[in-house]
């Protein structure tokens, strides 16, 4: 169980795509252990979902078997019971005919971790998921959090609040375009290596000419 911060613009999201295989690296490589990108259980940023596409709460949450039955795979009944459970577990049920367009932001972030659910993963990458959603959806959804954890699933996690991160995160990756420290969270957070991280960032400058050595 690991929360991956930094300051804005660190790299947590782009870090994040590589793992699961959204983006390629420009140089190295990722090693994942034998663990194939598609059977990485990935939450990215709420805004990154389309919240007009035509499709119900239901819908989206089956979605998450899809590795299991693949994309043209039939729903059987035990597989609807599978769904509703998912739904149940956050706090959902009622909700499923309802387009997602009309979820407030904790709804759509518990359809989502129901989604997760469905996916069976042995790695859950999280991008920001408690970001402007109720006290109450993230202590929910904190709970499921630590429920994969007991389950010895990897779980890792982009986070902004530092308050939640070492109440419920044991290990921590600070990242300012590079890693700043990684280990125990209370080890990691000093205000010591804050003070650096933000530093590393704020010296960055993307528009920067390029460096000639003479």
């Amino acid at each position: 169980l690991t929360a991956v911060v930094g300051p804005n613009g660190a790299g947590k999201s782009t870090l994040f795509k590589g793992i699961v295989g959204v983006l390629k690296p420009l140089a190295g490589r990722i090693e994942r252990n034998g663990v194939r990108p598609q059977d990485i259980a990935y939450l990215p940023q709420v805004a990154e979902i389309d919240r007009t596409f035509p499709i119900s709460v239901y819908d989206m949450v089956s979605m998450g078997l899809w590795r299991g039955k693949g994309l043209f795979g039939g729903i059987g009944s035990k597989d609807r019971d599978t769904v509703e459970s998912a739904i149940s577990a956050v706090g959902l049920t009622g909700f499923e005919p309802r387009p997602i367009g009309t979820l407030s932001g904790g709804q759509m972030q518990r359809m989502l971790f129901a989604r997760l659910l469905l996916q069976d993963a042995r790695v859950i990458v999280l991008d920001e998921p408690f970001t402007a959603i109720d006290t109450k959806t993230c202590a929910d959804l904190l709970d499921l959090v630590r429920r994969w954890h007991s389950e010895e699933r990897t779980v890792l996690a982009a986070m902004h609040d530092l308050d939640v991160v070492k109440a419920h995160f044991p290990e921590t990756l600070l990242l300012a375009r590079e890693p700043v420290a990684w280990g125990a969270t209370a080890d990691v957070l000093t205000p010591e290596n804050m003070l650096k991280a933000r530093h590393m960032c704020e010296a960055f400058d993307e528009q920067a000419e390029a460096c000639v050595v003479p």
